[in-house]
């Protein structure tokens, strides 16, 4: 681990104040990510930022909508009533993030603005139609995901919340990887007043993604049956050890055909 300085901010001000002054310094979250990054010298950031004191962390209940602050934890999120309440689908996932230590550090935020393609929280971003909000500005989910590790977000830019509006109907299934957890296939669905949304993690050599043809033919009827002939072509996902592209192609089926029947449950 290369030497840093470190800082702890206590508003949010403060902390884009320390981001702006040093174009190498980082801003860390739960530091899931930064930290094994940091012990691999695969990243020799000036300053380290911890937002842990921004006053970030919270929950609230909206009309037909959760608000959740970006330094709030995959276990409260998980465990929160209000959050069980209004997306289920969204509580059951982060209970499914990592193990337990993971989802009493990791957040929220963290997660999104490091958007691993492997990471739940995309998905359920994506699928449901979240604005992601800023010190600066509102993004919406379809504008904010712009590639594998790649986001919107601008050098001094942190996300404060993101907004979920409630789905009538949603799911979210995972084939997981089962040492990390991370998700090999993780396809959320949501039936929704715009409506259906199918989002894919773990798959596309890009990051999250839409997926046009389930959402097509799940809106003609929201079935399992509805989407059982559709395929996903092989040309942009990822091929690894974990997968072949062709068996992430079959995982994204079946795993989308598990979450509408979970979802209609």
């Amino acid at each position: 681990m290369y030497d840093f300085a470190y800082q702890k901010p206590g508003s949010v001000a403060d902390a884009v104040k320390a981001l702006g002054a040093d174009p190498e310094a980082k801003a860390m979250a739960g530091g899931m990510t930064l930290i094994p990054v940091l012990k691999q010298r695969l990243n020799k950031p000036s300053v380290v930022v911890d937002l842990a004191k921004a006053g970030l962390a919270g929950i609230t209940a909206g009309s037909g909508s959760v608000s959740i602050g970006a330094m709030t934890t995959h276990a409260t999120v998980a465990h929160s009533a209000d959050v069980r309440r209004i997306i289920p689908a969204l509580a059951a996932l982060a209970g499914g993030i990592g193990d337990e230590q993971v989802r009493h550090r990791g957040t929220i935020g963290g997660s999104l603005a490091n958007n691993d393609p492997a990471a739940d929280y995309p998905a359920a971003a994506l699928a449901l139609g979240a604005t992601i909000t800023t010190n600066k500005r509102s993004i919406t989910a379809d504008d904010f995901f712009q590639g594998m590790f790649a986001t919107a977000l601008e050098p001094d830019e942190i996300i404060t919340k993101v907004e979920f509006p409630a789905a009538q109907k949603a799911n979210y299934q995972k084939f997981r990887n089962p040492a990390s957890r991370y998700a090999i296939v993780g396809v959320f669905v949501a039936q929704t007043a715009g409506g259906v949304r199918v989002a894919v993690t773990g798959a596309g050599q890009n990051g999250v993604f839409r997926h046009a043809a389930m959402e097509a033919a799940l809106g003609k009827s929201f079935s399992p049956d509805a989407i059982a002939g559709v395929t996903t072509p092989t040309g942009d996902l990822n091929s690894d050890i974990h997968a072949s592209a062709e068996y992430r192609a079959h995982l994204i089926g079946v795993m989308a055909r598990r979450a509408v029947a979970a979802a209609n449950a």
